[in-house]
C-alpha cells in the first residue's frame, strides 16, 4: 500500500458512486482549469456534494488529485498484461484506454505536466504515488524480455524504461501532434526496439 492509499484507508469513507463521482468531478476540473486553479469549492460543486464531505475524506486537492489519478490508473490499467513480447507488451500497456493515445488521458497529462513545475508539494506526491507505480510495473515488461533473450544484457533499463512514454509526450506537447496508435508503433519500431534489441534479431 503506498502513503495515498495508507492515508485514504484511514479517513471516513465516501462510499461507492458517491466516491467516484467526486473524483471524477476533479479529473474534470483538473483537466478544464488545471491544478492552480482547481479548488475544493469548485469539485464540491460539481459533484453536488458538500465541502465538509470533501474534507472528511481527503485533506486538500492535492490528496484529491492524486487519488482521483491514481484510481483512473487503476481501472484502465493495461500494465499486467504478458503478450509474449516486448513490443507486444508495449504496445499492450500505452495504446487504448488509459494509454497515451486515449485523450482524456492526454488532457489530464497536460495539466499534471504544469502542475509538476509549479506546485512542489503536487510533484511530490505525483512522484511517489502514481510514477513510482507505474514504473515499477514497467520494470516487469522488461525484466521479461530479458529473460525472453529479447533484449542485449548490456541495455540500462533505467534509462530505456520511460523513453517511449518520453518520446511520444515530447512529440505531442512540444511537437503539437496528435497521439494515437500509430505514432505509438512508430517509435516502438524506430526507436525503442532498435535500441535494446540483439543484433541477430
Amino acid at each position: 500500500m503506498n502513503p495515498a492509499e495508507a492515508a485514504a484507508a484511514s479517513r471516513p469513507r465516501v462510499d461507492g458512486d458517491r466516491e467516484l463521482e467526486i473524483l471524477q468531478a476533479a479529473l474534470e476540473i483538473l483537466t478544464e482549469v488545471g491544478f492552480d486553479k482547481l479548488t475544493m469549492d469548485a469539485v464540491a460543486a460539481r459533484a453536488k456534494a458538500s465541502k465538509a464531505t470533501l474534507y472528511r475524506r481527503w485533506s486538500g486537492k492535492v490528496q484529491l488529485v492524486i487519488e482521483a489519478l491514481h484510481h483512473t490508473k487503476t481501472q484502465e490499467d493495461h500494465e499486467d498484461v504478458d503478450t509474449g513480447s516486448l513490443r507486444g507488451d508495449l504496445q499492450a500497456s500505452y495504446c487504448g484506454m488509459g494509454g497515451l493515445d486515449d485523450p482524456q488521458t492526454v488532457s489530464v497529462m497536460s495539466a499534471v505536466v504544469t502542475a509538476v513545475a509549479r506546485d512542489p508539494e503536487f510533484a511530490e506526491a505525483f512522484r511517489r504515488d502514481i510514477i513510482g507505480p507505474k514504473l515499477d510495473s514497467t520494470k516487469s515488461i522488461w525484466q521479461r524480455a530479458r529473460e525472453r533473450g529479447e533484449i542485449r544484457d548490456d541495455v540500462d533499463l533505467s534509462l530505456i524504461e520511460p523513453a517511449l512514454a518520453g518520446v511520444v509526450l515530447h512529440r505531442v506537447f512540444v511537437l503539437g501532434e496528435t497521439p494515437d496508435q500509430n505514432l505509438i508503433t512508430r517509435v516502438i519500431d524506430e526507436i525503442i526496439l532498435p535500441c535494446v534489441q540483439k543484433e541477430d534479431r
